[in-house]
This record gives structure tokens, sequence and C-alpha cells, in this order.
């Protein structure tokens, strides 16, 4: 019955600490991500990671894309393709490059100072999402210019991944051209299916004489999405993004969106929040806290830089520039993801492990505050708190 339990402190915990983080002028989810870290082994070790809190924060992540996706301006996004594409390949460049002159600069070997520029030129806009959803900047040009480039910024890490293993010699060698492959299969198949098959899966499901059928068919449709991304080697979360688009265009966006927003924030998104700061732990971090510092100042640095000089390059001002930089610095469940693998191929030290876990957390503790700070103050939306 202990998950009970752990299930009633987040969900308390959780709005108690957005409520607060909202009274002190910082977005709601700010505080949901302290309150991981608080309810984690890191301070009070009152919730413990394990396979149940995993599971249900994977539906919740996948639940958060799904809810931006149906919130995605479509057309907006097409406009800002350009912009998405800059922003990924500069967000890409110069977190590798300050990963790998960082682990240089730290005495590390090469390889695993090139895995640690992998694992900083990652992004995961989930923690993004929400603080642009709080303040009315989804479906503005900055809004739709992160959400494209997270989704190349996925396609480009993998491949960069995968070279990376395949050239250092770690695991099985990867065929660079079956991942290409993959990802233009994924697309296709996302794109043909998000025209044609999902508005007449929702007329097929809609009209069945059980309760909610309307939200179950969509539920069915973001999961089918999600299971199909990653088994092309791409974040569910993406997978659910686009099932969200593709619901989006239909007719039942409205009965949707509203039905699937208490699902979500009432219980799975406040346990994807908390999962993250689950990941904390200050064990062994006193032999090597220069280094995570200097981990966390690169990371937010370089991916704040990239995503400045990629919008800037395609003519968004440099508060709006700032805005999409700050969008892209959190790494989330994308980078421990990678780090994960490079630590069970051999390509990341155990003993760095905690340090760069660490510093994943750290920028996404940091995004919501930096989102904040360049985003003038507007009407806003009730938090999802």
């Amino acid at each position: 019955m202990d998950f009970i339990f752990e299930l009633m402190l987040i969900v308390l915990c959780t709005k108690l600490a957005g409520d607060l983080s909202v009274r002190l002028g910082q977005p709601a989810v700010l505080g949901k991500l302290i309150a991981g870290i608080v309810l984690g082994p890191a301070v009070l070790g009152w919730v413990g990671q394990g396979a149940f809190i995993d599971e249900v924060a994977e539906i919740g992540v996948l639940l958060l894309m799904f809810i931006a996706g149906l919130e995605t301006d479509l057309d907006q996004m097409r406009r800002s393709w350009q912009s998405a594409f800059a922003v990924a390949v500069a967000g890409i460049i110069l977190p590798f490059v300050g990963g790998y002159g960082t682990g240089i600069a730290f005495g590390l070997s090469g390889n695993f100072s090139l895995f640690l520029g992998v694992v900083l030129s990652a992004t995961s806009v989930s923690i993004s999402v929400q603080v642009l959803k709080d303040m009315n900047k989804l479906n503005s040009r900055e809004g739709t210019t992160i959400l494209g480039a997270a989704v190349l910024d996925d396609i480009l890490v993998v491949i960069l991944l995968a070279f990376m293993m395949s050239m250092l010699g770690a695991g099985a060698e990867v065929s660079i051209g079956a991942l290409l492959g993959k990802k233009a299969l994924f697309f296709a198949v996302t794109i043909a299916g998000g025209w044609l098959v999902v508005p007449r899966v929702m007329k097929w499901l809609a009209p069945l004489k059980v309760t909610e059928a309307v939200v179950s068919a969509a539920l069915v449709v973001c999961f089918a999405f999600a299971y199909f991304a990653e088994s092309l080697q791409m974040a569910g979360i993406i997978g659910a993004f686009a099932a969200g688009i593709a619901i989006g265009q239909t007719g039942f966006k409205a009965t949707v969106e509203e039905k699937i927003e208490p699902i979500a924030y009432s219980l799975f998104v406040p346990v994807f929040f908390v999962s993250i700061g689950l990941n904390v732990s200050f064990a062994g971090l006193g032999e090597h806290w220069l280094l995570t510092l200097a981990v966390t100042a690169v990371a937010c640095a370089t991916k704040l830089a990239g995503g400045w000089l990629g919008a800037r390059a395609t003519g968004f001002d440099s508060r709006s520039s700032l805005i999409v930089g700050a969008g892209m610095v959190s790494r989330g469940e994308v980078a421990l993801i990678i780090a994960s693998t490079g630590l069970q191929a051999g390509l990341l030290i155990p003993e760095y492990f905690t340090p760069i876990v660490i510093a994943v957390i750290f920028t996404t503790l940091a995004t919501p505050p930096l989102l904040k700070l360049f985003i003038k103050d507007e009407p806003r939306r009730q938090p999802n708190a």
C-alpha cells in the first residue's frame, strides 16, 4: 500500500508547492520540481524511485505533450520551420563543443568528453511547454519554434549518439542509414496516419455506447503514436505530440482538450514533475562538485546561446530570441535516458554519472525562472497547478 501513500503525498505537495511558487512570482512548475527533490531521497526520502512511479510519470509526460499538440497552431509551426531548424542545429553544435571542452578542461578522456557533449546536446521541452502554456505563449512564434526545434533536436541527437557509439566501439555496430530510414518512416507514417487514419478512428470510436468514448479514443491514438515513435527510436513524447496535432485538426479537439486536462493534471503530470526531482542524490557529490557546477553552467549557457543565435539568424528580435533559447535549456528525461545509455555502453564512467544527472536536473530547474525572466508580463491562463 506504500504507493497509495506516495501518490497522496505527490498530489498534495505538488499542488501546495505550485501555489506557493506562483505567490512568489515564479511559474507553478518550479515549485513542483522542487517538491520532487524535497520528497525524494535527496532530502526527506518519503517517495522513492521505482517502476510504478516511473511508469505513471511516463504517462504524465506523454499526456503533457499530447495536450501541447492539441493546442499547437499548425499554420504557425509551418511558418516557423526555418527558425526551428536553425535553433535545433545551433542548439546542438554549441552544447556539444562546450561539453567536449569542459571534459577536456577537467582532464577527462577524449571519449568521455565526446559523450558529455552528446548529453548536453539533448533537449526536453516538456517543462518549457508547461511554462509557455501558463503564460499564453505556447502558440506564439517563439512557442512553435521551440516545439519544432525540439522535434528536430530529438532526431539529430539520436543520430549523433548512434554515430558516437559506432565510432567509439560501444556495443553493437550502429547503422546511421538505418536510423535515418526509421526517422523518415516515422514522419511518413505519422503524417499519413494523422491525415487519413486518425479522423476515421475518432469517428468510429466516438459513437460507442460507453462512458467517455471520445477521450478514450483520443488516448488510444496518443499511446499508439507514442509506442510507434519508441519502436523507431524516437522519443515517445514526439509521438504523443504528433497525436495531439492530428486530433487537433478534427472536430473532436474541444471535447478532448476539456476532458483530458483533468485526467493529466490531477495525477499523472504531478507524478512526472516529482519523478525528475527523485533523480537527485547528493551522495558522493562533494568529490566532483566543481565539475557539476561547470557542466551545469556550460549546459545552460550553450543552449541559451545556441537558441538565441538560431532565432536571431532567422528574424527574431533579441528578447524573443532569449525566450527561444531559454525554452531549449531543459535537458529533462531525454538527457537522463542518453546518460543511462552511455553508462550501460561503457561511454560514461560510473563515478561521473551522479554529477551529470544533477547538472541535467539543474538545467530543468533553471528553465522556468529563465522563461519567466524573458517573457513580458501579459494576461495568463489559470496555471494547471
